[in-house]
């Protein structure tokens, strides 16, 4: 297999406080400095987050500008992706940022229930944020939680809803959604079948929560899709040691890369592959 692999970093989220890894980058320029050390080490995307001081998530627009503009300037190339996810604000705050033109943002299509909340994704607010995402030539990454939201994301993208390339991710391990214990690789490959039966012009990348971000990642990589990781996501390397760096955790999808003989994308590559603007 030799079609490059795009990696993307998940750099910082709305969960993971420095309690539970001093590496976890909050302030912009925590935020800067660790994208460009996972860029260096392969990442040709970075998922963003935005956090307050006191570490509590963000949506403000402000921040978000902040970190694009150092973004572009010390990791110049480096496709640029927002979060509208809805741990970060209510309502229409969660795209309040897609002004700002970043290459990609995610986008949640349908709503599930997380251990201690529902993530809540009402169809008027999905319609409303894909709306703003193709008024701003924003290509949307699908985040599936589930099945539904993979048939919906096909079904919207068929509409025309969506801006730019079908490109969706699965999102696995979190509890009472998709499971990614080794056992449940049927599932995952259940889900690849399906993108490519029903929406094979799309293109497709998963990530794994906590432990199982190292699966999903020699899963992701073995079946010729991208992959995502990141503090975000999971904070140790293993059950012992904590993760030194976001970098750390693209590094070891790297190697994952090599073992499985696929170039790591570069950004070039990257923005080619999902059919986005050029720098």
């Amino acid at each position: 297999m030799s079609d490059p692999c795009i990696l993307c970093v998940a750099i910082t989220g709305s969960v993971p406080t420095k309690a539970a890894n001093p590496a976890v980058p909050v302030t912009i320029t925590e935020q800067i400095e660790s994208t460009h050390e996972a860029f260096e080490a392969g990442a040709s995307i970075c998922h963003a987050h935005v956090r307050n001081e006191d570490e509590t998530p963000s949506s403000d627009p402000e921040k978000f500008a902040r970190l694009k503009e150092g973004l572009e300037k010390h990791c110049p190339g480096m496709i640029i992706q927002f979060s509208t996810g809805g741990r970060s604000g209510a309502g229409k705050a969660r795209g309040g940022m897609l002004s700002l033109r970043p290459d990609m943002a995610s986008l949640s299509v349908g709503s599930n229930n997380f251990p201690t909340r529902v993530y809540e994704n009402p169809p008027d607010l999905v319609d409303w944020l894909a709306s703003e995402m193709r008024a701003h030539e924003v290509v949307p990454e699908i985040e599936a939680f589930d099945l539904s939201h993979i048939l919906q994301a096909i079904q919207h993208h068929k509409d025309g809803k969506l801006f730019g390339r079908l490109y969706v991710q699965f999102v696995m391990g979190v509890k009472n959604a998709m499971p990614a214990d080794k056992a449940d690789k049927e599932v995952f490959d259940f889900y690849v079948a399906q993108l490519k039966a029903r929406a094979p012009e799309a293109a497709w990348c998963a990530a794994g929560i906590g432990p199982n971000q190292i699966v999903v990642n020699e899963w992701a990589i073995a079946a010729g899709g991208h992959t995502r990781a990141g503090l975000e996501d999971n904070v140790r390397l293993d059950r012992n040691t904590l993760a030194p760096s976001n970098a750390a955790l693209i590094k070891r999808a790297a190697d994952l890369c090599e073992k499985y003989e696929r170039p790591v994308a570069t950004w070039q590559q990257a923005r080619d592959i999902l059919g986005l603007r050029s720098a």
